[in-house]
Protein backbone atom coordinates (compact mmCIF):
# COMPACT_ATOMS: atom_id res chain seq x y z
CA UNK A 1 0.00 0.00 0.00
CA UNK A 2 1.19 3.46 -1.09
CA UNK A 3 0.15 4.92 2.77
CA UNK A 4 2.20 5.49 5.95
CA UNK A 5 -0.51 3.55 7.43
CA UNK A 6 -1.60 0.30 7.76
CA UNK A 7 -4.76 0.79 6.19
CA UNK A 8 -5.21 2.14 2.58
CA UNK A 9 -7.80 4.85 2.03
CA UNK A 10 -9.87 5.02 -1.29
CA UNK A 11 -11.79 7.36 -2.84
CA UNK A 12 -15.16 6.66 -4.18
CA UNK A 13 -16.94 9.21 -6.50
CA UNK A 14 -20.33 8.85 -7.51
CA UNK A 15 -22.13 10.82 -10.52
CA UNK A 16 -25.53 11.42 -9.56
CA UNK A 17 -27.24 10.60 -12.48
CA UNK A 18 -28.86 7.55 -12.39
CA UNK A 19 -28.05 7.21 -8.54
CA UNK A 20 -30.44 4.01 -8.12
CA UNK A 21 -28.26 2.62 -10.32
CA UNK A 22 -24.51 3.75 -9.54
CA UNK A 23 -24.84 3.71 -5.71
CA UNK A 24 -25.45 0.09 -6.40
CA UNK A 25 -21.97 0.04 -7.52
CA UNK A 26 -20.48 1.95 -4.75
CA UNK A 27 -22.55 -1.01 -2.34
CA UNK A 28 -20.90 -4.10 -4.38
CA UNK A 29 -17.11 -1.79 -3.68
CA UNK A 30 -17.64 -1.84 -0.23
CA UNK A 31 -18.80 -5.50 0.58
CA UNK A 32 -15.84 -7.29 -1.83
CA UNK A 33 -13.17 -3.90 -0.35
CA UNK A 34 -14.60 -5.52 3.22
CA UNK A 35 -13.12 -8.96 2.58
CA UNK A 36 -10.24 -8.42 0.11
CA UNK A 37 -8.78 -5.47 1.44
CA UNK A 38 -9.81 -5.74 5.64
CA UNK A 39 -9.10 -2.21 7.24
CA UNK A 40 -9.29 -0.23 4.50
CA UNK A 41 -11.20 2.92 4.67
CA UNK A 42 -13.50 4.38 1.82
CA UNK A 43 -15.22 8.04 1.66
CA UNK A 44 -17.55 8.74 -1.05
CA UNK A 45 -17.76 11.78 -3.06
CA UNK A 46 -20.88 12.77 -4.63
CA UNK A 47 -20.73 14.94 -8.85
CA UNK A 48 -23.58 16.27 -10.37
CA UNK A 49 -22.57 13.16 -13.48
CA UNK A 50 -19.90 11.64 -14.57
CA UNK A 51 -18.26 14.65 -16.57
CA UNK A 52 -16.78 16.35 -13.32
CA UNK A 53 -15.43 12.96 -12.43
CA UNK A 54 -11.89 12.97 -13.72
CA UNK A 55 -11.68 16.91 -11.98
CA UNK A 56 -12.37 15.27 -8.63
CA UNK A 57 -10.87 11.96 -9.18
CA UNK A 58 -7.13 14.42 -9.71
CA UNK A 59 -7.86 16.46 -6.38
CA UNK A 60 -8.27 13.79 -4.35
CA UNK A 61 -5.19 11.86 -5.81
CA UNK A 62 -3.55 15.08 -5.33
CA UNK A 63 -3.95 15.65 -1.34
CA UNK A 64 -1.84 12.31 -0.41
CA UNK A 65 -4.55 11.06 1.75
CA UNK A 66 -5.95 8.55 -0.95
CA UNK A 67 -4.29 4.66 -2.22
CA UNK A 68 -6.65 4.44 -5.15
CA UNK A 69 -9.86 6.27 -6.79
CA UNK A 70 -13.02 4.87 -8.13
CA UNK A 71 -15.40 6.59 -9.99
CA UNK A 72 -18.90 5.25 -10.83
CA UNK A 73 -21.70 6.39 -13.22
CA UNK A 74 -24.02 5.50 -16.13
CA UNK A 75 -23.54 7.63 -19.01
CA UNK A 76 -26.70 6.56 -21.36
CA UNK A 77 -27.73 8.22 -24.51
CA UNK A 78 -30.33 10.39 -23.88
CA UNK A 79 -31.12 11.61 -27.87
CA UNK A 80 -29.52 14.97 -27.05
CA UNK A 81 -25.95 14.72 -27.37
CA UNK A 82 -23.47 12.23 -28.23
CA UNK A 83 -23.03 10.00 -24.71
CA UNK A 84 -20.10 8.18 -26.35
CA UNK A 85 -17.81 11.73 -26.36
CA UNK A 86 -18.81 11.87 -22.41
CA UNK A 87 -17.85 8.06 -21.68
CA UNK A 88 -14.69 8.98 -23.97
CA UNK A 89 -13.68 11.83 -21.79
CA UNK A 90 -14.14 10.47 -18.50
CA UNK A 91 -12.19 7.47 -19.18
CA UNK A 92 -9.42 9.24 -20.60
CA UNK A 93 -9.76 12.18 -17.87
CA UNK A 94 -9.44 9.12 -14.77
CA UNK A 95 -6.59 7.51 -16.95
CA UNK A 96 -4.66 11.00 -16.87
CA UNK A 97 -5.73 11.77 -13.26
CA UNK A 98 -3.60 8.22 -12.55
CA UNK A 99 -0.94 9.34 -14.46
CA UNK A 100 -0.17 12.38 -13.17
CA UNK A 101 -0.67 11.86 -9.67
CA UNK A 102 0.66 8.27 -9.43
CA UNK A 103 -2.44 7.52 -7.57
CA UNK A 104 -4.28 4.51 -9.62
CA UNK A 105 -8.01 5.74 -10.59
CA UNK A 106 -10.41 3.24 -11.52
CA UNK A 107 -13.37 3.75 -13.90
CA UNK A 108 -16.75 1.94 -13.30
CA UNK A 109 -18.17 3.94 -15.87
CA UNK A 110 -20.84 2.36 -17.99
CA UNK A 111 -22.20 3.13 -21.22
CA UNK A 112 -24.74 0.91 -22.38
CA UNK A 113 -26.19 0.79 -26.04
CA UNK A 114 -29.70 1.28 -25.96
CA UNK A 115 -30.40 1.83 -22.95
CA UNK A 116 -33.92 2.63 -21.79
CA UNK A 117 -35.81 3.66 -18.47
CA UNK A 118 -37.67 0.35 -17.96
CA UNK A 119 -37.87 -1.67 -15.22
CA UNK A 120 -36.32 -4.49 -17.14
CA UNK A 121 -33.25 -2.47 -17.97
CA UNK A 122 -33.05 -0.62 -14.88
CA UNK A 123 -33.43 -3.72 -13.06
CA UNK A 124 -30.92 -5.14 -14.93
CA UNK A 125 -28.49 -2.62 -14.40
CA UNK A 126 -28.79 -2.34 -10.97
CA UNK A 127 -27.46 -5.88 -10.35
CA UNK A 128 -24.64 -5.22 -12.69
CA UNK A 129 -23.55 -2.32 -11.30
CA UNK A 130 -23.04 -4.28 -7.73
CA UNK A 131 -21.08 -6.60 -10.39
CA UNK A 132 -18.74 -3.95 -11.57
CA UNK A 133 -18.39 -2.30 -8.11
CA UNK A 134 -16.88 -5.51 -6.95
CA UNK A 135 -15.06 -6.08 -9.99
CA UNK A 136 -13.37 -2.63 -9.00
CA UNK A 137 -12.38 -3.63 -5.06
CA UNK A 138 -10.90 -6.85 -6.89
CA UNK A 139 -8.82 -4.39 -9.42
CA UNK A 140 -7.78 -1.89 -6.60
CA UNK A 141 -6.78 -5.04 -4.21
CA UNK A 142 -4.27 -6.19 -6.53
CA UNK A 143 -3.25 -2.56 -7.55
CA UNK A 144 -2.43 -1.99 -3.74
CA UNK A 145 -0.80 -5.50 -3.67
CA UNK A 146 1.47 -4.38 -6.62
CA UNK A 147 2.86 -1.18 -5.75
CA UNK A 148 3.67 -2.45 -1.86
CA UNK A 149 5.54 -5.40 -3.63
CA UNK A 150 7.15 -2.42 -5.55
CA UNK A 151 7.63 -0.59 -2.84
CA UNK A 152 9.40 -3.23 -0.88
CA UNK A 153 11.83 -4.29 -3.92
CA UNK A 154 13.07 -0.53 -4.26
CA UNK A 155 13.88 -0.61 -0.70
CA UNK A 156 15.56 -3.74 -0.52
CA UNK A 157 17.37 -2.88 -3.85
CA UNK A 158 18.74 0.41 -1.85
CA UNK A 159 19.72 -1.62 1.64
Amino acid sequence: MTTKTKSPRIAFIKARWHADVVDRAHEGFLAEAATLIPGAVTDAFDVPGAFEMPLLAKKLAQTGRYDAVVAAALVVDGGIYRHDFVAAAVVNGLMQAGLETGVPCFSVSLTPHNYQETELHTGFFREHFVKKGAEAANAVAQMLTLEAELSASAQSAAA
